[in-house]
């Protein structure tokens, strides 16, 4: 496609934007690690709402979309709709408890809840694991949409692509630490928002189209609409909904859906102000995130199937894109080749600021990990605050170089979901139950992240080929059952049959955290004197309800105003303002 000297202006003027935010937080970033990671613990809820938001905003995310909705419809979106749960169990129950804790990162978190030699090789494995090898998985994942794009709509080369995302990004996330990355977020969200929705009003009016009332009406989408997935199909609702509401969204461990919150979302947290403002920006990212930004993508999606119907015709469509990196996902990328002249330079900006938010902050994560609890806790305790800057800025391009690397293995976002979500498979209860179990030990964590592991590689690499399990394509969640069913066993064993933590450190957790006292009782029934806060833990179960109802009403709400079911639509909308006004008034009163 052609793009005009309009469009390569406003992408132009993205970037250097992008790059003075980086350049003016440098300074200040490069005062101390607590500054570069956590911007001084003082950020206001809705910056790092936003932040969180923009980050989980990836160029990626719309192609998993459309790889969801070209197969499986509207209600494929369940297996990640569900993650809300965990996202609003974060902002009831997990947000403040995070930030009375005061570590730099979230595994940190390992050596004040546990101890012994234990917890320090869980800190130091999970620092490489996850700031290394996880981080450059899901770079990598953002990193292949970009090459997609950038093949589809510039026809550049999968290395001119790496290249341009990488380098600016790089640029002011190692030059401006977390704040840089705050405030490019907040930039970079407004752009990447206008470029989704004015893509989507452009499309349905494209002649192929004709209107939105045309579209919903195609034969090839007409099936596809339903939010719900068809009850009398149960090899339908098993995998679309059943599974993820009822196991998936407690059960397994993804990046940005955490149970209990960690990773980015911890990080954002971390560095809040208090706790009033770790529980707003994270009520904030999960009504935005679910309620508000999904309808656009699917809308492009949807007309996708009358323009390309088959994979087939995005290959006639783009016959340069190579063969491993042709899929369902590609439909995006395609149907934004017909924009105008000046719409098409804002949405390349925003796709472009999709994906560099996303990298950005994985990079700044990634890094916090390796120079906080590896560098500065394994390596030189004596390190000075300008060394680990410095440390935090060489790992930062490091990640990025691999991540390009990795990306060019990949061959669509959808696989590399599913992968990441069977290797967290049944790890998701420790880290809710961490909390208030005093039971838990190290080696809880340690069992179960090694046999999910092992489970994962063994369906995806060693059971297609020796066929030990036969699980039909149709049926491909009982691989999650399994891994969730496996490791939560192994992990429950091993609990049982290790000692707990020491005393010692058990009460000096609970005294610096104060989690709810009920699963703790067997500890403190030990110390008398022990303050025993009863804690708000049932009311803040009943918040995470109303909260999450009133996130589904809204976002039923607004497909049903699109699919012009004006009652249902009426009373979603009704739903979701009682939700909001509750849980609203709940967060103004925290004290």
């Amino acid at each position: 496609m052609n793009i005009s000297l309009i469009d390569w202006t406003i992408i132009g003027v993205f970037f250097v934007i992008s790059m003075l935010i980086g350049v003016f937080t440098s300074k200040q970033a490069g005062k101390s690690a607590k500054e570069f990671f956590l911007s001084g613990r003082n950020m206001p809820w809705w910056l790092l709402g936003v932040s969180m938001v923009a980050t989980t905003f990836s160029a990626d995310t719309p192609n998993l979309v459309t790889d969801i909705v070209r197969k499986n419809g509207v209600s494929g979106n369940w297996v990640w709709w569900a993650f809300l749960l965990t996202g609003m169990l974060t902002v009831f129950v997990y947000a403040k408890l995070w930030r009375r804790s005061e570590v730099t990162t979230d595994l940190e978190f390992y050596e004040m809840r546990y101890g012994g030699k234990a917890a320090a090789f869980l800190r130091a494995f999970r620092a490489i694991y996850l700031g290394v090898f996880f981080n450059v998985a899901i770079m990598a994942t953002v990193s292949l949409a970009a090459i997609k794009i950038g093949g589809v709509m510039l026809g550049l080369e999968a290395w001119e692509t790496l290249l341009l995302a990488s380098i600016v990004t790089v640029i002011y996330s190692s030059l401006g630490g977390l704040k840089g990355v705050l405030l490019t977020d907040f930039f970079q969200f407004f752009i990447a928002m206008a470029g989704a929705i004015g893509a989507a009003y452009y499309i349905i009016d494209l002649p192929e189209i004709g209107s939105l009332d045309a579209l919903l009406s195609h034969p090839n989408v007409s099936d596809k609409l339903n939010i719900l997935p068809d009850f009398s199909d149960m090899n339908l609702v098993i995998p679309l909904l059943i599974m993820p509401l009822a196991i998936q969204w407690w059960a397994t461990w993804y990046p940005g859906a955490e149970p209990g919150g960690g990773g980015y979302i911890a990080q954002r947290m971390l560095s809040a102000k208090d706790e009033k403002n770790a529980i707003g920006a994270t009520l904030f990212f999960n009504i935005a995130h679910y309620a508000l930004r999904p309808w656009p993508w699917i809308i492009i999606a949807l007309a996708s199937l009358i323009i390309f119907p088959q994979i087939s015709d995005l290959k006639a469509a783009f016959p340069a894109i190579a063969d491993d990196k042709l899929g369902d996902d590609l439909a995006y990328s395609a149907m934004l080749t017909f924009l105008p002249t000046g719409l098409i330079g804002v949405v390349l900006a925003s796709l472009i600021a999709a994906v560099m938010s996303t990298l950005s902050t994985h990079l700044n994560w990634g890094s916090s990990y390796i120079v906080n609890d590896f560098y500065l806790r394994f390596w030189k305790p004596e390190a000075t605050d300008k060394e680990l800057v410095l440390v935090g800025r060489i790992s930062t391009v490091l990640l990025m170089v691999m991540a390009a690397i990795f990306a060019l293995a990949l061959s669509n976002a959808l696989q590399a979901f599913q992968v990441l979500l069977q290797i967290g498979a049944g790890t998701g209860l420790i880290f809710i139950l961490r909390w208030f179990w005093w039971r838990i030990n190290a080696y809880t964590e340690i069992s179960a992240m090694v046999i999910s592991f092992a489970i994962a590689l063994f369906f995806e690499f060693v059971n297609p080929k020796v066929g030990w399990i036969d699980i039909p394509a149709d049926q491909e969640y009982l691989k999650i059952l399994f891994g969730v069913g496996i490791t939560t066993v192994v992990w429950v064993s091993v609990t049982l049959l290790t000692k707990p933590e020491d005393d010692t450190i058990l009460l000096a957790f609970y005294r610096k955290v104060k989690p709810a006292a009920f699963g703790w009782k067997t500890l403190l029934n030990k110390y008398p004197q022990e303050e025993q806060g009863a804690g708000r833990l049932p009311t803040e179960i009943g918040l995470m309800l109303v909260g999450s109802i009133m996130v589904y009403a809204a976002l039923f709400g607004v497909g049903f105003w699109i699919y012009g079911m004006t009652t249902y639509a009426t009373l979603a909308t009704m739903v979701a303002m009682t939700g909001g006004f509750i849980v609203i008034k709940s967060w103004k009163n925290l004290r």
